[in-house]
């Protein structure tokens, strides 16, 4: 029988090479057409310093007023036996290539700033850099009013962490409705989804370099998003369901797909952090609440997307039939619903959302990086796995009391840089007192 079986269904080896080739093809196109001008953006105007590409060690940065980028600003740097210098391009980035590893001094020249443009106050220049094992160093400078330190009492403090938690809590819950969606209605648990939110924030960064209105570059890069979910699931995702291959196995392919997306990124886009057009804005006062107007927009935007996803998954024929074919895909299929293509948008609509989450984490970090996705997928299934995984409204609760719970812990002394391991410690106690999640149910396994 089971060489019957074999003979009856042959193995289909040779097709799904070619989809995954088409895949790691897309990929690859629109990696390419965004490099370009993400590389354009990071090469300094000629200067008698040595160009970035003569030197694997490179000191970057932005000059923006406003979100307005300052261009024919020199920079100056020394140190370690080198000096050189670079002119800000018309997009305000700046990079200089240095011999080695080590301790330098930055000096932006501002005589040279644009008539008015003046340093924030208590901006150090010059400064100090120093490398720290990577080949990378991100200087920023702020002009105009820049970040006003304010000492404030426990109470405000507390205010404005929960303020801030919430912001967080939200845009982690955008990027993780898609995986739990993905999750609840096909069982994968995907590792690949932080290189979703990276794609994203890169996207953007890359088209706004290229000179496109910030708006546009926006629905472009989220546009692009969608269409990377597609192309998953269309190339990759459901071939391996109809071969009927393991939860375990496709798992294990997720994580080889991120780690292959990942370092493409880090080939085109390169390992240095950039910032997104009007990243830098000083904090407004809101009764008792100082708050960035970056972390207020995201906060807002975040706040009705999810509600307009949990109208839909309620009140619209197509959430039902979403909600019907996560608790049982082969009643669903039985009643009529076409399971194949619920799967085929819930893979568009959580590459969208991983994207619009990816350009609010390069807002609220600030800067986009290649390993941003990585960086906050730990927290995506913290709050999943708190929810419930693969129910919609769990993820949400869970990602919320996850961002409110690490914001909350430097107000009682928790370094920034520690801030992000409470969620791992969420995870681990969930698992070993509600492995189920605060809205998931039991089920019996084995």
């Amino acid at each position: 029988m089971k060489s019957t079986a074999l003979a009856a269904h042959p193995p289909r080896t040779p097709r799904m090479l070619v989809a995954a080739g088409a895949l790691l093809g897309a990929i690859l196109a629109v990696l390419l057409a965004l490099a370009p001008a993400a590389v354009a953006t990071t090469t300094p105007s000629p200067s008698p310093s040595p160009s970035p590409t003569q030197f694997q060690n490179t000191i970057t940065g932005f000059l923006r007023n406003e979100g307005q980028p300052l261009s024919g600003v020199e920079i100056k740097v020394s140190g370690e036996g080198f000096e050189g210098t670079a002119t800000s391009t018309q997009n305000g980035s700046w990079s200089i290539g240095v011999p080695t590893q080590g301790t330098y001094t930055l000096e932006l020249d501002e005589s040279t700033l644009p008539q008015g443009i003046k340093l924030a106050e208590g901006q150090e220049n010059p400064r100090t850099v120093t490398f720290t094992g990577t080949s990378n160093v991100s200087s920023i400078f702020t002009f105009g009013r820049g970040i006003q330190i304010v000492q404030a009492d426990f109470g405000q403090q507390l205010l404005n962490r929960l303020v801030a938690g919430l912001s967080f809590g939200l845009l982690l819950a955008l990027a993780a409705v898609g995986l739990s969606l993905i999750f609840g209605t096909t069982g994968l648990t995907n590792f690949g989804h932080g290189e979703m939110v990276t794609l994203g924030a890169v996207a953007v960064f890359s088209l706004s370099a290229a000179g496109l209105p910030f708006w546009l570059a926006i629905l472009l890069a989220l546009a692009g998003s969608a269409a990377y979910g597609y192309i998953q699931d269309a190339g990759l995702w459901k071939p391996l369901r109809r071969r009927g291959t393991g939860l375990v196995p496709m798992m294990i392919v997720s994580i080889g797909l991120a780690l292959a997306v990942r370092y493409v990124i880090l080939l085109f886009f390169g390992g240095s952090t950039q910032q997104l057009p009007y990243a830098q804005s000083p904090d407004i006062q809101l009764g008792p609440i100082s708050i960035s107007p970056n972390n207020l927009w995201s906060l807002l935007i975040s706040a009705i997307v999810i509600g307009a996803i949990g109208f839909v998954l309620l009140k619209t024929r197509l959430g039902k039939a979403t909600r019907a074919v996560a608790d049982n895909p082969a009643l669903a299929a039985a009643s009529g619903i076409d399971v194949d293509g619920v799967i085929r948008l819930v893979w568009v609509t959580g590459g969208l959302l991983a994207g619009l989450g990816g350009i609010l984490w390069a807002y609220y970090r600030p800067g986009v990086n290649f390993e941003m996705g990585q960086q906050i997928l730990l927290m995506m299934f913290a709050g999943v796995t708190l929810g419930g995984l693969g129910t919609i409204f769990g993820a949400l609760v869970g990602s919320v009391i996850v961002g409110v719970f690490v914001e909350l812990t430097t107000v009682f002394g928790l370094t920034a840089d520690l801030k992000y391991v409470g969620a791992l410690v969420i995870m681990i106690v969930v698992l070993l007192f509600r492995p189920q999640g605060i809205l998931g149910r039991r089920e019996r396994v084995g």
